[in-house]
């Protein structure tokens, strides 16, 4: 269940000495909302609270906005319909939009904060492309530098003035910020994420050899159903499937670049068959290699 108003009259919601805590007002937001530059994403909160003792918010009437916070140091909690999660640092809350929620500082080690409330056309479609529920809301930080820079460049802006053009300065790191946790597969993998983002590491690294998904399941210590189905929720592709885009990378390179045969390029992307490769590359781009060559490009 929860957090009620008994508990909630025990939280701080702001107030921390050394923050930074911008709101823009609601006026401005619906007719930010309603201009086709920030229609689409727009920042209507965003700060920093250091060293956050006894801070916390119950939400029991849903915002549209979505939240994201950012554990720098300490620990925290939060809560959904789903359930209650501990917030540790280097990890985030994305508090999807439409559903009541409550969040705190842990009593003993309270948390540092980053964090950023974003409304707009575009918050559904992350929402569903970052496959966030009310029990996904914990995550792990895909780059925690990266990340709390692109909260301090939003709240940098947001600073300076509520201007369109400031407005639409925040919403670009907002949009880079949402692009990076939705394309950070590995925080709906939980334990699991490090053996898969190694297995593309070696696929990366080794796009001329010969490697089947049996070979990369005995490498993570899994069975070959179980890797193959982290490996897709991962990248969003099979493991072969994922291989062969790293070839093709790697051919069109070739291609461009170098006069080297057909054959060649083939043998150096990891095709014995020339004529295999020539087909997997026209299922691909459409056209022969031949043709992809005599193409203008850039």
């Amino acid at each position: 269940m929860l957090i009620g108003s008994d508990a909630e009259a025990a939280l701080i919601r702001d107030g921390f000495p050394g923050q930074r805590m911008l709101v823009l007002p609601r006026p401005r937001v619906e007719q930010a909302l309603s201009r086709p530059a920030t229609r689409s994403l727009l920042v209507t909160d965003c700060g920093y609270f250091p060293h956050a003792e006894h801070h916390g918010r119950s939400r029991l009437t849903p915002i549209r906005q979505i939240v994201v916070i950012v554990c720098a140091r300490g620990q925290g909690w939060c809560e959904t319909r789903a359930g209650r999660f501990t917030v540790s640092a280097g990890q985030m809350i994305l508090l999807p939009p439409g559903e009541p929620h409550s969040y705190g500082a842990d009593e003993s080690d309270p948390w540092t904060l980053w964090w950023v409330h974003m409304d707009g056309l575009s918050v559904a479609d992350f929402v569903h492309v970052a496959a966030l529920t009310s029990a996904t809301v914990v995550r792990t930080v895909p780059d925690m530098y990266g990340t709390v820079g692109l909260i301090a460049e939003a709240i940098k802006w947001m600073e300076r003035d509520s201007t369109d053009a400031s407005l639409l300065r925040a919403a670009g790191a907002a949009w880079h910020l949402l692009s990076a946790v939705a394309s950070a597969r590995s925080m709906t993998v939980g334990g699991t994420d490090g053996a898969i983002e190694r297995a593309v590491t070696y696929l990366r690294g080794h796009v001329n050899s010969r490697v089947n998904v049996s070979d990369l399941a005995s490498m993570a210590g899994m069975s070959s159903s179980y890797f193959a189905a982290l490996f897709k929720q991962y990248t969003g592709v099979p493991a072969m499937a994922y291989q062969t885009q790293l070839r093709m990378a790697s051919a069109r390179e070739l291609l461009d670049t170098t006069l080297r045969s057909i054959d060649d390029v083939a043998q150096a992307v990891g095709y014995e068959d020339p004529f295999y490769f020539a087909r997997q590359f026209k299922k691909i781009h459409s056209v022969s290699p031949s043709a992809y060559r005599r193409h203008d490009k850039g």
